[in-house]
């Protein structure tokens, strides 16, 4: 069997690496930007970290800063737009999840039109053009976008959110700077570091997963399991081995699929506007303890990742040590445990239900799960 693996063409890492910018826009022969981002990472000056050194190179760019959470096809719609009026030849994504994912799509859109109503892209998207190229900067350590082959567009109008697989929008350049990350609210670095922790879970044990790919992804829960509470709380060092973690699994689940977990949070977002990485740390562990039995020994690595002594332990302990492990972190960064608190109620349970099985993530989880099984792991969370 062949198994195909797409990252960047070049990735900077480490503090300070965001001063590569304005070289390789210009190696490359570019000549004018459009920055990527929300209205409060300007506010914030997180934004302004990028674009004072493109004052300072003399290099020309346009700010389009409409970008909202859970990106609307809209949003979209806008931007390629924006990038159309300013005249750019690049696009530089500063950002988490939804600037990344919105500056995939318009790079995607604009280098093939015939996609402009967004809704197409869904799924395997049949583009024939390499997006517009894009220098993505993520400002937090969690959805790995910058290496990754995925987006996630919300349809507001159809209250849904739709997942666009697609090799064509992979970031030409990653560039990996935690101290873009530092500064972001304590809330935002749990649920984003939960969000990286669930793409390495569930990479690991989801059914296209195979040895390269386990690789990146035990590593990962490694790493993130011993750093995100501390860099949670602020601690730079901890923060840089997250924004590497978060970069490794998504050089794994690009490439592999994820699961349930996806599945079902995304209707999350699009019904509650619940944030992803919230709405991932709610359903992890309870995810998990679902697919254990058919997760063969996956589960006792998770569990030795996590620094638990699986010696001597018979599987379905180490299965079990596994699922506790996962739950015990995601309590104490004080993350949500039920979706009444996202503002889920008994009656909203069918249709997420359905919403959730029809995502195409859950094609990927390691055991099949029914429409009925699905509701009852949401009502299992109220």
């Amino acid at each position: 069997m062949a198994h195909r693996m797409i990252w960047n063409q070049t990735a900077y890492f480490g503090p300070g690496s965001i001063a590569e910018i304005p070289r390789e826009l210009v190696a490359r022969g570019f000549t004018k930007a459009l920055v990527v981002t929300d209205q409060v990472l300007v506010d914030t000056g997180v934004t302004a970290r990028v674009t004072t050194l493109l004052d300072e190179a003399g290099f020309a760019y346009e700010v389009f800063s409409d970008v909202a959470p859970n990106p609307p096809i809209e949003c979209v719609q806008a931007g390629v737009a924006a990038f159309a009026t300013a005249g750019a030849d690049v696009l530089i994504a500063v950002g988490g999840g939804s600037p990344q994912d919105t500056c995939k799509a318009v790079g995607i859109v604009t280098a093939n039109p015939e996609f402009a109503d967004v809704r197409s892209l869904e799924g395997v998207a049949a583009t024939r053009n390499r997006s517009v190229p894009i220098i993505a900067v993520p400002t937090t350590a969690g959805t790995a976008s910058e290496t990754t082959i995925n987006y996630v567009i919300t349809d507001v109008e159809r209250q849904r959110k739709f997942v666009c697989v697609d090799p064509n929008d992979i970031p030409l350049l990653a560039v990996v700077d935690p101290e873009m990350m530092a500064t972001a609210p304590r809330a935002l670095k749990v649920a984003t570091g939960l969000d990286a922790l669930t793409h390495a879970i569930e990479g690991y044990i989801t059914a296209g997963a195979w040895e390269l790919s386990d690789l990146f992804h035990l590593k990962a829960i490694q790493v993130i399991a011993a750093a995100l509470p501390g860099a949670a709380d602020g601690d730079d060092e901890a923060m840089e081995r997250m924004a590497m973690a978060q970069y490794i699994a998504g050089m794994g689940y690009s490439n592999v699929g994820l699961g349930l977990v996806h599945a079902m949070a995304h209707p999350l977002g699009a019904f509650f506007d619940a944030p992803h990485g919230v709405a991932n740390g709610i359903l992890l562990a309870p995810v998990m303890a679902f697919n254990a039995s058919s997760s063969a020994e996956k589960y006792r690595d998770i569990a030795a990742a996590f620094g638990v002594d699986t010696t001597g332990m018979g599987i379905e302990d180490a299965r079990q040590a596994a699922v506790v492990a996962v739950a015990a972190l995601t309590e104490s960064l004080g993350n949500p445990t039920t979706i009444t608190e996202i503002g889920a109620s008994e009656a909203d349970i069918p249709a997420l239900a359905q919403a959730a099985y029809d995502d195409v993530c859950a094609g990927g989880n390691p055991r099949t799960a029914t429409v009925e099984q699905i509701a009852d792991l949401y009502r299992s969370l109220l």
